[in-house]
């Protein structure tokens, strides 16, 4: 009788850390639902990609980034970075930008979830020129 108690125990000491064991695994690495969306989102962009989204700039792809960040990553398709005016080029579409991500309804599950919008532009060359960052706190002012 005394193994039998002694085996039972063992058994639920068992079951019970693998249950927890799952549980921490679910609560801990899983991955939260609003970042598969933007993973998903970004998929769908990517399937379109590369797009001239004007006759100077090429969106070529849209990846999402740790700590809710979504970047899209461009190409100044006529520039080269040592004749881009950094000073005024981000003053410019830091506006732009900024104005697009508080009005554009597309973006709407993206203001709600505080997602920090990340804008890369590399030059003609592929030669990084510069990252222009909108968080949530930018946005929501």
């Amino acid at each position: 009788m005394e193994k039998s108690k002694k085996g039972l125990g063992k058994n639920i000491g068992i079951i019970l850390g693998v249950i927890i064991a799952v549980a921490v695994q679910q609560l801990v690495f899983k991955t939260p639902s609003f970042d598969k969306a933007m993973m998903k989102a970004a998929s769908e962009l990517n399937e379109t990609c590369p797009v001239m989204v004007d006759k100077e700039t090429r969106l070529d792809n849209a990846v999402t980034l740790p700590e809710k960040v979504f970047q899209y990553n461009y190409t100044i398709v006529n520039m080269h970075k040592d004749s881009v005016d950094l000073g005024v080029f981000e003053e410019y579409m830091q506006g732009v930008i900024l104005n697009n991500v508080k009005t554009n309804p597309d973006l709407e599950e993206f203001r709600k979830n505080k997602v920090t919008m990340a804008y890369q532009y590399s030059d003609k060359h592929g030669s990084y020129i510069t990252k222009i960052v909108i968080a949530a706190e930018d946005y929501l002012e």
